[in-house]
């Protein structure tokens, strides 16, 4: 009997070899495929400025500060009581919005620092920010009083770790 005919009667053993080769092969494609899965991961660089962590302490009632987060800047103002007495009496303008719901807690206010208009940085001035580029103004609470931008300021994710210290990138939703 030649071996062509033992082949033929072995039908067992020519499943085992197409499983092998099946699995030989996967492993193959797998083994060739995983450099390009992670290559689609986000870098150090990127995953590093996923939250920004800001220290309160320093910033006096009345005064804001500017941080960046994933290339924006973002407004943190440590607003004083008159300010947020005055904020949580008005609605604002074009994109009404009650303060309560752009704060976490009164005192601070925390907005992405960009006209929703064209993309500019607005100025601090008494009553807010005002974007230099067409005019837009916002109120202490980051609402949108007059000017062409058609909403208001945009919040962030952020959470408060501790009384003083807050990491922006990060909401309460999310841990």
């Amino acid at each position: 009997m030649s071996e062509i005919d033992n082949d033929i009667e072995q039908p067992e053993r020519r499943d085992f070899l197409e499983k092998a080769t099946i699995a030989v092969g996967s492993v193959g494609v797998a083994c060739t495929a995983w450099p390009f899965i992670d290559s689609m991961n986000p870098s150090a660089s990127v995953t590093s400025k996923a939250t920004t962590e800001l220290d309160l302490t320093g910033i006096a009632p009345g005064e804001s500060k500017t941080v960046e987060w994933q290339g924006k800047p973002v407004f943190v103002l440590h607003r004083s009581a008159e300010q947020v007495k005055a904020m949580q009496a008005s609605q604002g303008g074009k994109d009404p919005a009650p303060d309560t719901q752009r704060v976490i807690n009164k005192e601070w206010l925390v907005v992405i620092g960009v006209c929703t208009h064209l993309g500019c940085v607005p100025n601090r001035d008494k009553q807010g920010w005002m974007c230099p580029c067409h005019g837009s103004a916002y109120d202490d609470s980051g609402r949108i009083l007059h000017g062409p931008a058609p909403r208001n300021l945009d919040l962030p994710p952020y959470m408060f770790i501790t009384n003083n210290k807050i990491v922006i990138g990060k909401s309460e939703e999310s841990t």
